[in-house]
C-alpha cells in the first residue's frame, strides 16, 4: 500500500512514515498543503493521510481541489480539531474518514487499510464526452465536432465540473465550492457571467445546445435539445 502523509508536524510525520514502513507499507511525507496537493495529483497513492491545519493550503482545501479534479483517492483526515462540526466539515470536504489526535497507531492503521480496500479499481477518467463535445484532461484540450475551443482557466474548470456531472443538475452552491473555492455566496453574478461566456463558446453556431439552465435549480450539461 502506498500512502501520502500531508502533515506539518515533523515528529508526527516521521513517526507515521516509520510506523507505516514497519507495517509493510510505503509512505511519502510532505509538510505543506501546496506540495501535498501537487504530489497527490501525480497519483499512485492508495490512501492520503491529511492534517486539517497546514501551511500554504489547509487540509480541507487540498481535499476539495482533489475532488473537484475528479480524484477519488481515499482520504483520512488527521486532526486535533475533534468537535462534531469539525468532523462534519472534513467529511463534507471529501474526506472518507476522520481521526482525532491523540490517536492509537493500531486504529489509524486499521482505518487506512480499510480505506485502501474500498478504493475503486477503475482507472481514472481522462476524457469527458457529451455528444460531440470532448474535454481531454491530459492535454487540457476542448473540442466540439473536432474544432478546438479556447477556454480561460476558470471556464475550463467550470466545463470540466459540469461534464463530470453530465446529466445531473449542478447547483450554484456546488459551483461556488468546487469551481471558485468559495464557502459562502458572494451575492454576485459571477457564475451567470461565466456560464454565459462558456455557453457562447461551446454552443454558439451549433444546432444542438449542450449547456442548459435548469430554472430555479442550477445548470446541466447533457445531450439533446433544450
Amino acid at each position: 500500500m502506498r500512502v501520502l502523509v500531508i502533515e506539518d508536524d515533523k515528529e508526527t510525520a516521521g513517526y507515521l512514515q516509520k510506523s507505516l514502513k514497519e507495517s509493510g507499507h510505503w509512505a511519502e511525507v510532505t509538510g505543506d498543503g501546496e506540495t501535498g496537493l501537487a504530489l497527490a495529483k501525480e497519483g499512485g497513492f492508495d490512501v492520503l493521510i491529511v492534517d486539517r491545519m497546514l501551511p500554504e493550503l489547509d487540509g480541507l482545501t487540498v481535499v476539495k481541489r482533489l475532488r473537484a479534479d475528479g480524484d477519488a483517492t481515499p482520504v483520512l483526515f488527521l486532526s486535533a480539531l475533534g468537535e462534531v462540526d469539525d468532523r462534519v466539515k472534513g467529511l463534507r470536504a471529501g474526506g472518507d474518514d476522520y481521526l482525532t489526535k491523540p490517536y492509537a497507531y493500531t486504529e489509524l492503521l486499521a482505518r487506512v487499510e480499510a480505506l485502501a480496500r474500498r478504493k475503486a479499481p477503475e482507472e481514472q477518467v481522462t476524457r469527458y464526452v457529451v455528444d460531440d463535445l470532448v474535454l481531454d484532461r491530459l492535454s487540457h484540450r476542448v473540442t466540439r465536432a473536432g474544432e478546438p475551443i479556447v477556454l480561460q482557466p476558470r471556464e475550463y474548470r467550470l466545463l470540466e465540473y459540469l461534464m463530470r456531472h453530465a446529466g445531473q443538475v449542478v447547483t450554484r452552491t456546488m459551483l461556488l465550492e468546487n469551481v471558485w473555492d468559495y464557502h459562502f455566496d458572494p451575492q454576485t453574478n459571477v457564475i451567470d457571467v461565466h456560464v454565459s461566456r462558456l455557453r457562447g463558446k461551446i454552443d454558439k453556431g451549433f444546432d444542438k445546445p449542450l449547456l442548459h439552465t435548469v430554472r430555479g435549480a442550477g445548470y446541466m450539461v447533457r445531450d439533446g435539445q433544450g
